[in-house]
């Protein structure tokens, strides 16, 4: 078995690792691509302050890129006895290169290690969704182009209201993921500082170069109190935790209008046939399955931020092992998102609208507001207006004129989506993702 990167001259019982390690092993392969790249960063500043030569540098640099093609063809492992990701690379390294693998750790604890490991793994899965909200944002406003002149039934407490529009319906969801992607852009920002050289929270009596390493990993900056860099554990996954939230906010209501729009009794949109299921008893169903899923998902990545705050409250300044059980709600949530943003793009990209919901004279009510506002036009006081027209509707008078004429910005006739796109442009070319992008491949070239 091997030996902890802590251990001296005794052994933990072995049930008590098992309940410390937990599922950190696990977790950790989350994180292995990114313990290497902190760590070729970290050795390069080692050589630049004289606590390894360039000869030492080249040969672990060799190595670390070794086990980061590793990383990136899925092959990299976590041996039993080994207590994670740290200790696996550091035990790689000494296999191969003796007392020289066990120079990387200098100046630095597990502590800032695992916050750097975390920093590059969640900058790089902001990205990711970032990229994952855009094409279903495409999605939304060509679909919003496309059927902006359908009209359907705008509802206020499910009760049929005023006219709206599926160029309104598909834009106000591709709006609302604009918005999103502010809160997004945030959690990025706070994510992408460096606090390598922190060490346990208390810094290092080693000359350590903050600002080299914090260039070479793409960082936009340090956190720089070496004690508040190990209190943003736990807060940065709380942070993002509200931008993945959000998202998933807009794709839970987005779910729940398609599974009530595709059912019979409404009948305003049709999924296509591959994306829902049978029923075992009831041969006529066509269930719409993956919505109710993306709800169902949405609604749970919803409760990260309390997952987070509950797990990490009440803990003063310094570390502590709770900040463990982070990692096993915070590395999986991002899969989870982003595989109901693609599934929620498939299906939006192949959804059909009905064109003549409003035929049916059922949904005649919802134009009584066009009838007062032309009276009001007239010049008939308003509340004279809204009287008239709702003694027609109780009298059966009411004839529903159908020709409306909204004009005014972000209304049916006017949708705003070139606005609209712009506001979503304007926020993702604030992420600045290429400086991430090139810093990596700097390094590992």
């Amino acid at each position: 078995m091997a030996s902890k990167l802590w251990e001296k001259d005794f052994e933990v019982n072995s049930e008590i690792e098992r309940f410390t390690v937990g599922r950190d092993r696990e977790m950790d392969l989350f994180l292995a691509r990114y313990d290497v790249l902190g760590s070729m960063a970290h050795i390069t500043m080692l050589e630049s302050i004289g606590l390894l030569t360039a000869d030492e540098l080249a040969v672990l640099l060799r190595e670390l890129k070794d086990i980061h093609k590793l990383c990136e063809r899925g092959e990299f492992v976590i041996e039993d006895g080994v207590e994670d990701v740290h200790s696996q690379v550091e035990l790689m390294l000494t296999r191969r290169l003796g007392d020289m693998g066990k120079k990387i750790h200098s100046g630095r604890s597990r502590n800032d290690q695992v916050l750097v490991d975390l920093k590059l793994f969640t900058r790089q899965q902001l990205k990711d969704i970032s990229e994952e909200v855009k094409v279903l944002f495409d999605e939304l406003i060509a679909k919003s182009n496309h059927y902006k002149d359908v009209l359907m039934p705008g509802y206020t407490h499910l009760q049929v209201a005023m006219p709206s529009s599926f160029g309104l319906w598909f834009g106000a969801y591709a709006e609302s993921l604009a918005d999103d992607m502010l809160f997004l852009q945030a959690a990025y920002r706070m994510t992408n500082r460096n606090p390598l050289g922190s060490a346990a929270g208390y810094g290092s009596s080693f000359p350590l170069d903050r600002s080299m390493t914090t260039r070479l990993l793409g960082f936009d900056s340090m956190d720089y109190n070496v004690v508040y860099a190990q209190m943003g554990r736990g807060k940065m996954e709380r942070n993002v935790a509200f931008a993945i939230a959000t998202i998933a906010g807009t794709l839970a209501k987005l779910a729940f209008d398609a599974c009530l729009f595709n059912s019979q009794n409404f009948s305003f949109v049709r999924l296509p046939k591959e994306c829902t299921t049978g029923s075992s008893i009831m041969p006529h169903k066509k269930n719409p399955d993956v919505f109710e899923l993306i709800r169902a998902k949405s609604n749970k990545l919803q409760g990260l931020p309390t997952q987070v705050t509950l797990i990490m409250n009440n803990l003063p300044c310094g570390y502590f092992r709770d900040l463990q059980i982070i990692k096993e709600v915070f590395l999986p949530a991002f899969d989870e998102l982003k595989d109901c943003l693609r599934m929620t793009a498939y299906i939006i990209n192949r959804m059909e609208v009905d064109e003549h919901i409003l035929d049916n004279p059922l949904y005649d009510p919802i134009f009584s507001v066009e009838e007062v506002n032309r009276l009001a036009a007239q010049g008939m006081p308003f509340r004279d207006a809204y009287k008239k027209v709702g003694l027609d509707i109780e009298a059966g008078r009411f004839v529903a004129d159908k020709d409306i004429h909204h004009t005014h910005e972000g209304s049916i006739g006017n949708l705003c989506n070139d606005r609209i796109e712009q506001l979503m442009k304007e926020t993702l070319d604030g992420f600045h993702f290429e400086r991430m992008v090139e810093a990596e491949k700097a390094l590992l070239s």
